[in-house]
């Protein structure tokens, strides 16, 4: 069943109510030039898109979250999709055999939705008939999340990434979905404005250290984890985050390769490679954007082909000052 399945005229007509009152608030919050270049509002000391910000309230005030639910949190460009990929196939691992897996012809990002990009077109999607456990995916900074998040207890997975490849990453992937109406902002440009913290729900730093101190707090609710690490021990991590979702291996999947499987599965080589992410695309909110965009090179340090060492010393300097006294450090 859809979640957006055909409503009536009255129904319609009460949710774009509903959406009203946030146009009118985000009249009077503060405003910047964004990277794409786009304005972008701050709400809760966080910036977002002018399309994005009223899905982004529209959850806080109509989502409820269930105790099965697994929620997928990231800042733009750390490593979302590769999150997807894994999570999806650790908790449908019994359903799916490897040869006929959805990962395979569908897109990371359909299987995983952005919970705010379902509440689009002015709707309030019905999410209570997606089957459990839902996964879900989200941009939105801890202290932002609906209550109903906090109050359920269900497993949140947070995955970060050092900024200088974020950053990087960022530039490249608006630079691919740009057109001749949107032109992102030149290297530098964009890099000032990362550092300033004017990037998609930005501060990228108090976006980290949001979750990170949550992480913290309630251990058994949020966990944190690092694109870093995840590259180098991938299979350690990989163990550790189905533990944390109820979904453990058995020692029997260990020995029968189960967890290397979905590691090649969710390969950034695999998937790259197969036709749905080279020629496919899907809506996300207002935007077509080709599923190859999502995939560039993935590398941890790339930044250093493009970054002077003057912006490398500069994001290190902040991301010092930024954690210090917290016990964090991103690379």
């Amino acid at each position: 069943m859809d979640a957006f399945a055909p409503k009536t005229k009255e129904e319609q007509e009460k949710e774009e109510r509903t959406y009203q009152p946030y146009t009118e608030i985000m009249s009077t919050l503060p405003k910047v030039r964004g990277f794409a270049p786009q304005h972008l509002y701050n709400h809760q000391g966080f910036w977002y898109t002018e399309s994005n910000l009223p899905r982004v309230m529209a959850v806080q005030n109509h989502f409820i979250a269930h105790s099965s639910d697994i929620l997928l949190a990231t800042n733009p460009k750390c490593g979302t999709t590769w999150l997807k990929s894994l999570i999806f196939a650790i908790c449908n691992r019994k359903l799916h055999p490897s040869t006929q897996h959805p990962l395979l012809t569908v897109n990371s990002h359909q299987l995983v939705p952005f919970l705010e990009l379902l509440y689009t077109n002015n709707e309030i999607p019905d999410l209570d008939i997606l089957p459990s456990p839902r996964l879900l995916a989200t941009h939105i900074p801890y202290s932002s999340l609906p209550q109903s998040v906090l109050d359920s207890g269900c497993p949140l997975v947070y995955m970060c990434r050092n900024p200088k490849d974020t950053f990087v990453s960022w530039w490249h992937f608006l630079n691919k979905i740009s057109n001749k109406e949107l032109k992102p902002s030149t290297l530098e440009e964009a890099f000032e404005m990362f550092c300033n913290g004017a990037s998609i729900v930005g501060p990228f730093w108090d976006h980290v250290l949001d979750y990170w101190r949550a992480s913290l707090d309630r251990p058994q609710c949020v966990m944190f984890l690092k694109y870093e690490e995840m590259q180098a021990e991938t299979i350690v991590h990989v163990k550790r985050l189905a533990k944390f979702v109820r979904c453990p291996f058995s020692l029997e999947e260990e020995k029968e390769g189960v967890v290397d499987e979905i590691i090649r599965l969710c390969s950034y080589e695999n998937l790259s490679r197969l036709e749905v992410n080279k020629t496919g695309e899907a809506m996300f909110g207002e935007n077509e954007i080709k599923f190859h965009t999502f995939f560039r090179k993935g590398k941890v340090g790339d930044s250093s082909n493009y970054l002077t060492a003057e912006m490398t010393e500069r994001l290190d300097r902040i991301s010092e000052q930024k954690f210090h006294g917290y016990g964090l450090t991103l690379n």
